[in-house]
């Protein structure tokens, strides 16, 4: 099968096409024919070895854990798919090895759910990682109806995510982002306030009494912002700040649930939740997919289209 590869650590300049041999399926796995691949920033953390001291790594690696595609094949015991069911998964092994960046992948059921019928294959490999972590925050900041949410970088891909499920549930949002991303967040039906220098200040002239919960996903100097407008830290929760604990907060790291990915294709169909994809490259573009990434100027998800 056609794959990208990395024989070593590095940058997208070490991301190369290649014929690599067919998964194995183990039981309880299921093998996906590839339509498209999601493109996120942990997939290039993985490549560059900053998540080295805490995953293990086998070379070559092929990158991606978001994925769309046709079951092709299933392993024993698996008795609640079929070959030919349309699928989604966030197809995360125990080790960084074999993942989504491929004509072919092997995934457990407990990390798949079948592809929301509304959603095309590029935006069905959008939602998994990104909607998955929004999901889980919002979860773990128990955000409910009535209350006010700042969501930071919400323009982004877990971004985007964060403000329609919030909406869905009742709650006033206000995000954060570039000017230029305004008007698309007040069509998600957050508030939008930008970045920069008098942050705390924009926040509390929205919001004269602060917010209720905080899912940060930029770090730094938004952490210092929402330690000034959120009453409880315990409700901070940060995809990319370890400062948010040290608060009394969480950082999330996405726990694999196939329930929770069934809800998130659910809400899709029931059009709660919208996918937006900002560019699709083909397979052999994938370094130009992880610069992109890297430059963290784009509007919802990036992805692959492998077949």
């Amino acid at each position: 099968m056609r794959a990208i590869i990395q024989e070593q650590y590095g940058g997208p300049e070490v991301l190369t096409l290649a014929e690599r041999p067919e998964p194995k399926v183990a039981p309880g796995e299921v093998l996906i024919r590839v339509k498209s691949a999601g493109v996120n920033p942990v997939d290039w953390k993985l490549g560059a070895g900053y998540l080295d001291a805490m995953m293990e790594t086998r070379f070559p690696i092929i990158p991606g854990w978001d994925v769309s595609g046709v079951v092709e094949a299933v392993g024993l015991d698996v008795y609640d798919y079929q070959v030919g069911d349309e699928v989604i998964g966030y197809a995360r092994k125990d080790w960084v090895q074999n993942g989504t960046y491929a004509e072919l992948v092997a995934a457990n059921v407990r990390l798949i759910a079948r592809k929301p019928a509304s959603l095309d294959w590029n935006e069905a490999a959008g939602l998994p990682l990104a909607g998955l972590t929004a999901y889980q925050s919002l979860l773990r900041a128990q955000v409910t109806k009535g209350e006010t949410v700042l969501v930071h970088a919400a323009a982004g891909g877990v971004g985007t995510f964060a403000v329609q499920l919030a909406v869905a549930a009742g709650a006033r949002v206000i995000g954060t982002a570039s000017e230029r991303n305004h008007d698309f967040l007040r069509e998600l039906g957050a508030e939008p306030v930008s970045y920069g220098e008098g942050l705390v200040e924009r926040i509390r002239s929205v919001a004269p009494d602060g917010v209720d919960a905080v899912v940060d996903c930029v770090g730094g100097e938004s952490i210092d912002a929402s330690r000034e407008v959120l009453s409880d830290l315990s409700r901070l929760v940060s995809v990319v700040d370890s400062r948010a604990e040290e608060l009394g907060g969480a950082t999330l790291w996405l726990r694999p649930n196939a329930d929770d990915l069934a809800e998130l294709a659910r809400r899709a169909d029931a059009g709660e939740v919208r996918v937006f994809v900002d560019r699709v490259l083909p397979l052999e573009q994938a370094a130009e997919a992880w610069r992109l990434s890297q430059e963290g100027r784009t509007r919802g998800k990036i992805v692959l289209s492998v077949a």
